[in-house]
């Protein structure tokens, strides 16, 4: 019986993750896109924006496979469309051609910064429950 009880608390827990996951994704979705984004869209300028502080620097889209939460056949067409919309740049490395970096546009820094405060306001309204 305990056994039950215990896998029971773990569902719960889970369903409940999944739950406030799910509620913050449509609100942080749902303030974005009139901006023309998404939230995965804005995870990747975020991430971007903080592992390049400085207007130009490169990262490499294989530092982003694990901290975003997409495939990287995913991510990578999300950076196509980040790319077509003039938020990022890709370039080849030279050195391993196998390397794609990426970096963020003037455009894509002030759009990232335009946004920030919608997200973490929905981050805020969402987990502070």
């Amino acid at each position: 019986m305990a056994v039950k009880t215990a896998e029971a608390g773990l569902e719960e827990r889970w369903r409940d993750i999944l739950s406030v996951h799910a509620r913050t994704m449509c609100e942080i979705d749902r303030v974005l896109h009139p901006h023309g984004l998404g939230a995965s869209d804005f995870e990747v300028l975020d991430i971007l924006a903080a592992a390049t502080p400085v207007q130009g620097e490169q990262c490499r889209v294989q530092n982003l496979v694990g901290r975003v939460h997409l495939s990287q056949s995913a991510l990578s067409r999300l950076i196509g469309r980040l790319e077509k919309d003039g938020l990022l740049e890709r370039s080849v490395c030279a050195e391993d051609r196998r390397g794609v970096y990426v970096t963020l546009t003037r455009k894509g820094r002030d759009l990232h910064a335009e946004v920030l405060p919608l997200q973490r306001g929905a981050l805020a309204r969402t987990l502070s429950r």
